[in-house]
């Protein structure tokens, strides 16, 4: 899997939120300012987020986006099975299904198991890392505490 700008972008935004929004909203504004990253891009990828309760959203003179959850809660594999389209890593591993039915080898394909495996790893690894972790590094300087 390729992960898109989604991801990347998505997960900045959150990792924006968390350093910056505290107990208060933060503008998209803001964030795009810190980030370089327009503020329409930003808008599309909130919408998403917000329907996946990991941000919530607040109008008014003051308002913007804050996180839903504690950055704890909140993984980078949450982010990214909420912002991209598909998670696998190659078309043939969309389904959990024997027969994919994709190439020219359906059925008889040894590697599609592969994929699937490797596209588990993946996951199971982006799940360990919590928005806090990183923060974490952040301030420490460290690499190993998103481990």
């Amino acid at each position: 899997m390729r992960l898109t700008t989604k991801s990347r972008y998505g997960t900045r935004l959150i990792i924006d939120l968390a350093i910056y929004g505290g107990d208060k909203p933060v503008p998209l504004s803001d964030v795009s300012r810190r980030q370089n990253i327009s503020v329409k891009y930003l808008e599309q990828l909130t919408g998403k987020l917000k329907k996946a309760n990991i941000i919530t959203s607040h109008r008014g003179p003051f308002g913007g986006h804050m996180l839903a959850k504690k950055p704890a809660a909140i993984t980078v594999g949450d982010i990214v099975r909420t912002l991209e389209d598909s998670t696998a890593i190659t078309d043939c591993a969309e389904e959990d299904q024997k027969l994919c039915g994709i190439c020219n080898q359906a059925g008889d394909c040894l590697s599609r198991w592969v994929w699937v495996e490797a596209g588990k790893a993946m996951f199971r690894r982006l799940d360990k890392i919590t928005i806090q972790s990183l923060l974490q590094i952040r301030s420490d300087g460290q690499d190993d505490a998103a481990t």
